[in-house]
Parts: C-alpha cells; sequence; structure tokens
C-alpha cells in the first residue's frame, strides 16, 4: 500500500499499488507481460497497459467493482468495465481455486509431465492435446 514505485519487472497479473481515497480502495496496476491476454478470445494488451482499479463499500453485503484500462498501443481511448461484487450468505458457500488456462499451465509446467501435452510449436504457438474428466453435477468437492 502506498508503493510509489514502478514495477520491478514485468509480471503475468501486473504490479499492484494501492492507496485509499475515503471509503474506496484504488488499485493502480502496471507492469504487466505482453503476451497475457484479457480473455480466452485472444483480446490482447501491449507493455504499455495500465488498469485502475476501484473497489468501494456499497452495503455490508456488496462491492462495486471499477477498473479502467488503457494502453496507448493498443486503444484509441481509455474504456471502463463496472460490476458489483456480491457476498455469498448461503450456508456452506465455498470459494473455489481458480486454474489458470492450459496454455500457461503448460508452458510453465509442461517440461515436468511424464508425456507432454504439447504435440506442435509454430513459433510462439503451441498445440496441445487435453483431455478432462468431469465428475456428475451432484458430486462435492470436499478439501
Amino acid at each position: 500500500m502506498d508503493w510509489k514505485g514502478e514495477a520491478p519487472t514485468p509480471s503475468w497479473m501486473g504490479w499492484s499499488r494501492g492507496h485509499w481515497e475515503g471509503d474506496t480502495l484504488v488499485v493502480d496496476v502496471t507492469g504487466f507481460r505482453e503476451e497475457t491476454w484479457f480473455d480466452r478470445a485472444g483480446d490482447y494488451h501491449s507493455e504499455d497497459l495500465h488498469v485502475v482499479e476501484r473497489y468501494t463499500p456499497v452495503s455490508p453485503y456488496h462491492l462495486m467493482y471499477e477498473a479502467t484500462i488503457e494502453d496507448k498501443n493498443v486503444f484509441t481511448r481509455p474504456w471502463k468495465i463496472a460490476m458489483p461484487l456480491y457476498r455469498h450468505l448461503e450456508p456452506n458457500a465455498q470459494l473455489m481455486d481458480y486454474r489458470c488456462i492450459e496454455m500457461v499451465e503448460e508452458l510453465l509446467y509442461g517440461h515436468l509431465r511424464k508425456q507432454p501435452l504439447v504435440r506442435t510449436w509454430e513459433g510462439q504457438t503451441m498445440t496441445v492435446s487435453v483431455e478432462r474428466k468431469v465428475p456428475p453435477p451432484d458430486v462435492l468437492y470436499e478439501r
């Protein structure tokens, strides 16, 4: 919090610096690696991506999340997204782990597999073989 320095090195999720503006937590994020995407559709950014996130409480059970995204090398002007974030009040609600997409997982740890998933490489593009076993929806995951 309140650290003013630049990102020491580019990273997958960027370098976050936070401060408070009244009740709002403002998180300024820079230092992204240009190889990451916004989504699985391939919407990209450059190393100049700059994101300012705002988390504002609006009730004991809701936060308003807003992000301003700018990248002078990709977008003609900054753009914003906003959505409410809800606190789960259900009995036995669980926050599940988020798994990185297979490409990133394979890029970082694929060399450790007994049988690699990567079939071919074309430049920086890989073709992978992914097989998943999905349990029936009525199965409860225990931690």
